[in-house]
């Protein structure tokens, strides 16, 4: 598949996902065209797989911010969003991304189809296990490191937690929480296919995105 092009509707399933996994979190920004600006910069320096996030806005803000990614990023990104499978189809993205909480894989397939990525969030060897029975396209692990960017998070799994995820499934791992370039590369070469990154992308988020992608070659 070439950089953008969106995935077919006969098989959703992805056999691999891009190093990067940029998630945009609606929480850090005060003005919209800020965020907007954030995900410009961001497929300048080449992500290629971007969740919104929008934990604390109005469904009605949170459609509005969907709606504007999608037209600002074309076909150049594959959009996930953050829980809301009602959203992801509103808004036209490409996926929706589970937590434990939230819908199961399987209540949210039927709403988003087979075309449509779901992915799950998982923070201990059961539930990823659990997890790897779903139709779930990629699970998610962590917090691999100490993180600020979650209110209560999980307790923090490190490389070994990493490591022992990868051994329970043969789907796509995704590892998130407190993920920066400065560890990116040792949370790959324990096992994870992408590295989901949130804070470390704030800052010059054009240069942050190149660098990462330069690491994780």
């Amino acid at each position: 598949m070439t950089n953008g092009e969106r995935p077919s509707t006969v098989d959703h399933r992805p056999s691999t996902l891009p190093r990067l996994y940029a998630i945009l979190d609606s929480s850090c920004f005060v003005e919209d065209q800020a965020l907007f600006q954030f995900a410009e910069d961001l497929l300048a320096g080449g992500v290629r797989l971007l969740q919104y996030r929008n934990k604390t806005g109005s469904s009605r803000q949170a459609l509005s911010h969907a709606r504007e990614l999608r037209r600002l990023a074309g076909q150049r990104v594959r959009l996930i969003m953050n829980d809301r499978a009602d959203l992801c189809l509103a808004a036209e993205f490409d996926g929706v991304h589970l937590g434990q909480d939230d819908l199961s894989p399987a209540a949210a397939r039927r709403i988003v189809g087979n075309a449509l990525w779901v992915g799950v969030s998982t923070h201990n060897p059961g539930q990823l296990a659990a997890a790897d029975q779903t139709d779930a396209d990629y699970l998610a692990i962590g917090p691999v490191f100490p993180t600020t960017s979650k209110v209560n998070p999980d307790p923090v799994i490190g490389l070994e937690g990493v490591r022992a995820a990868r051994a329970l499934t043969r789907k796509p791992l995704v590892a998130i929480g407190g993920i920066t370039r400065a560890n990116a590369r040792s949370v790959i070469e324990a096992g994870a296919d992408s590295v989901a990154v949130i804070s470390d992308l704030l800052r010059h988020p054009r240069r942050s995105a190149q660098e990462f992608l330069s690491l994780l070659r």
